[in-house]
């Protein structure tokens, strides 16, 4: 058909790229694959067909220019590959996580683009210096023909009024550095959003959703007729819920009680992004799975993990809840808020009282797929949805490159 595509989406990190091929419009994942340890010598690619055909590749990959001509010579592989030419791509969708208070959507990357990303890196110092190689080695490698398209983890989150993104601090921090609430995983909150509206049969524009997103990284975000209101992630992806590593709402004056105890701010840094939550208060993993298995054994320590992590979910649905005129929908989402009918189970528990009622022979039933898990009573609808943030971003690349 004359306006099918090929689109290959990528998200880029320090030291890894994943990466699917998409025929669009209808949305069929060819290929999916990851290049991990890049600029290591224990480097290596791992690739999945439509038709499960897997393969693993090890190969010095010194950098990301030479990571995005491996995964494109494992796409044209003979034996397992996908694409019988390279031009046979049609654009590339890239994930970037902060686009600032500029990109309320997804874009054409130009220079511009570029150079507003590279400015923004002092708010994504993680990220999007890691995404910029990603595009300036994709941009070097394709035909000049080829377009690029930015997904920014941000832009649906523009849509908070500025009474819930401001913080209460002096109004030139705001104005010199730019310190709001942005919030993150936007693109898994605005697909997951859209997937019950049509899971629901409903129409944005008569529905209030509460979106939960639960992995490593964790989020709540409050949705009226499909934009975005208020999100539990702030300035950075450390504010709000308990995560796998990240300790989420702390009290700020236990940062400079901490500097009184001779803790640079690089070492408290790293304590609150990479060694508290869920592995904190466990001792033992930030794994869900693992956590779970340990409290069922009578693991003390892994069981107030699991307690504490729900009563911070159970607590921004609550106050969401408060700021909408009524929830119609309330979504999990995330490596743990699809897979753990537990932690659904022990989030929902006494939220009858705002109309949520959870029916637990049917979470149990549906389990990792995508299906409501409500009562048939219940005021709000409970759903479960496999989010897809890469085919979202596929869409969006589709979308502006038609």
């Amino acid at each position: 058909m004359g306006n099918e595509m090929k689109i290959l989406v990528i998200n880029c990190g320090s030291s890894s790229l994943k990466y699917q091929l998409f025929l669009m419009p209808t949305g069929e994942c060819l290929v999916r694959g990851l290049v991990e340890k890049i600029g290591e010598k224990s480097s290596f690619l791992k690739q999945e067909t439509k038709d499960s055909k897997k393969h693993e590749l090890k190969k010095d990959i010194p950098d990301h220019t030479a990571a995005f001509k491996f995964l494109i010579e494992a796409m044209l592989d003979k034996d397992y590959g996908v694409i019988k030419d390279v031009s046979e791509i049609n654009g590339v969708g890239h994930r970037v996580v902060h686009g600032g208070e500029k990109y309320i959507e997804s874009v054409i990357i130009t220079d511009e683009v570029i150079k507003d990303i590279e400015e923004l890196s002092d708010l994504a110092p993680l990220h999007n210096p890691a995404n910029l190689q990603g595009i300036r080695a994709a941009k070097e490698l394709f035909s000049k023909n080829v377009k690029h398209s930015a997904t920014f983890d941000t832009a649906f989150h523009q849509t908070i009024p500025d009474y819930a993104y401001f913080y209460a601090i002096p109004r030139e921090f705001y104005d010199k550095f730019k310190i709001r609430r942005y919030g993150f995983h936007g693109t898994s909150h605005r697909y997951v959003a859209s997937a019950a509206l049509e899971c629901c049969r409903r129409i944005k524009d008569n529905t209030n959703l509460i979106t939960v997103h639960l992995g490593n990284g964790c989020s709540v975000t409050a949705i009226e007729e499909g934009k975005s209101i208020d999100t539990s992630m702030g300035f950075t992806p450390l504010e709000g819920l308990i995560m796998g590593t990240r300790s989420g709402d702390i009290d700020p004056a236990i940062i400079n009680y901490l500097f009184g105890k001779g803790y640079d701010s690089k070492e408290i840094n790293n304590i609150l992004n990479k060694k508290s939550g869920l592995l904190a208060l466990s001792e033992k993993s930030n794994d869900m799975r693992e956590i779970s298995e340990a409290a069922a054994n009578g693991d003390k320590k892994a069981k107030l993990a699991m307690e504490a992590f729900a009563y911070r979910v159970k607590k921004y649905i609550g106050a969401y809840a408060a700021v909408m005129v009524r929830v119609d929908i309330l979504v999990f989402t995330g490596g743990i808020g699809q897979n753990s009918t537990l932690i659904r189970e022990m989030i929902c528990k006494n939220l009858e009282n705002i109309g949520m009622h959870i029916d637990l022979e049917l979470n149990r039933s549906v389990g990792n797929k995508t299906g409501i898990i409500s009562q048939h009573f219940s005021p709000t609808t409970i759903a479960v949805i496999p989010t897809d943030e890469e085919l979202r971003m596929a869409y969006d690349a589709f979308e502006l490159l038609k």
